[in-house]
């Protein structure tokens, strides 16, 4: 099969690593060739913290994802999150030389470049530059400055920052794992990527990842994300308060979690109790229903309302920033039961659980339209885009050699070398070859 149309992602979470092969079909859906998961051993919270078991981690899901699609993987798609991950506005200008040419996409960079300049704190860099919105001369809520006239354009930034060094580890993984790193891309964003539709977007909302160790949100209006942040609680955190509130063994907090777990405790009947077996020799404990749901209303409550205080620090209250769309859970945490109903009542606003099933094909197994697999959905996404992306510069490449050479011909027969065709890469793209540098030169 041609390795062209194939992407693969991989999301390194806290609990679980997922490797999801796909391609595009003739629909322009995503159809899932393979999947693969083996639990995290050496994540904590979304950053690594032991590089061999989550090498071994990394190659099980590779395995298992090439064993179920017949594939070969080499080049994968990653998912950066974690608590080093913040978020912060800023607002840069530039003053154009010459205000009768219109401008175009180097006065862009140029702008962007300047941001990055911004002083971070030590170890810190800049992951991505999103603009909002652009200014020039003063005239404001202009989407798109190119093709326009002006002598100064400055513009209001979403600037995503990260730890570098947890970047590199998780680039040093991959590598040692024998895989080679395609694309980085913001979790929150691969997520948003894979549930969420456009009317959402342009309306205003919200996306709550509940992952286990980490919750990601992203906040969208007008087509645009507006805000980013990483809470370092997920749902580990609620196992971790059963395990300790019940006396129990991690295994055993999980599974009651799952099977029994409710966000609600309203829900559950005084007389309905579970019983645990005990370790080795002693006796089972029982456990109610209803203690158990307090419990993790307690821990949830809690990430909650931190979601809703990001929520209003990008505005919400605002008339103009109102989000109409609401709220959308993802994750696997947003698998608890009634956590819907206790999200509504707690901020006020529509909830809904998102499926990745937005952009895959219709035969797609039940399974992988989980909102467990929404992050590795997305990430398979902005694979194949990228590689879209690819091919279309490589055929203007083609093209403007081609326009050269034929004026050559028609000249004098003066003999110039073809101008190599200014590609404009994301920051990300060029954050993976600084990543892929640096690997190649620790060796």
């Amino acid at each position: 099969m041609d390795k062209q149309n194939i992407s693969v992602g991989l999301d390194i979470g806290t609990t679980k690593i997922v490797a999801m092969i796909g391609r595009k079909n003739e629909y322009d859906k995503v159809e899932i060739l393979g999947l693969g998961k083996a639990k995290s051993m050496g994540v904590h919270r979304g950053v690594v913290n032991n590089i061999t078991q989550t090498i071994q981690s990394i190659q099980q899901a590779v395995q298992e994802a090439e064993a179920a699609s017949g594939e070969k993987i080499e080049d994968v798609t990653v998912g950066i999150a974690g608590q080093h991950i913040r978020s912060l506005q800023h607002s840069d200008y530039i003053t154009r030389p010459n205000s009768d040419m219109v401008i175009d996409e180097e006065d862009i960079d140029r702008l962007i470049n300047q941001v990055h300049k911004l002083v971070m704190l030590p170890g810190e860099e800049i992951i991505h530059v999103l603009p909002q919105e652009f200014k020039i001369d003063g005239q404001a809520e202009i989407t798109e400055p190119i093709g326009m006239y002006g002598g100064r354009l400055e513009a209001n930034f979403h600037v995503v920052v990260g730890q570098v060094s947890s970047i590199r580890n998780v680039g040093r993984c991959i590598k040692s794992a024998g895989l080679n790193l395609e694309g980085i891309t913001l979790e929150p964003l691969a997520s948003a990527n894979a549930v969420l539709s456009r009317e959402e977007k342009e309306a205003g909302v919200a996306l709550i990842d509940i992952g286990g160790g980490t919750t990601d949100l992203a906040v969208f209006k007008d087509g645009i994300i507006r805000h980013t942040a990483v809470i370092p609680f997920g749902g580990g955190v609620i196992t971790e308060d059963i395990k300790e509130g019940c006396s129990i063994i991690e295994k055993q907090a999980e599974l009651l979690k799952v099977k029994f777990g409710s966000a609600w405790p309203g829900e559950n009947k005084d007389n309905e109790i579970v019983s645990i077996p005990g370790l080795r020799g002693r006796e089972p404990k029982e456990i109610t229903l209803k203690n158990l749901s307090k419990i993790i209303h307690a821990r949830v409550v809690e990430i909650i309302e931190q979601v809703y205080v990001e929520i209003k620090n990008y505005g919400h209250e605002e008339q103009k920033k109102k989000l109409i769309g609401g709220i959308v859970l993802t994750g696997g945490g947003s698998q608890l039961k009634h956590l819907k109903q206790l999200v509504e009542y707690i901020t006020g606003m529509d909830t809904r659980i998102g499926y990745p099933n937005e952009h895959l094909a219709g035969d797609s197994d039940e399974d992988i339209a989980s909102p467990l697999y929404a992050t590795a959905v997305g990430l398979v996404m902005d694979g194949l885009k990228r590689q879209e992306r690819k091919k279309v510069e490589a055929i203007e490449e083609e093209i403007v050699i081609e326009n050269e050479a034929e004026e050559l011909q028609e000249s004098e027969p003066e003999v110039v070398a073809p101008e190599p065709v200014k590609e404009r890469r994301s920051f990300l793209d060029k954050l993976t070859e600084r990543v892929k540098d640096f690997l190649d030169n620790a060796e």
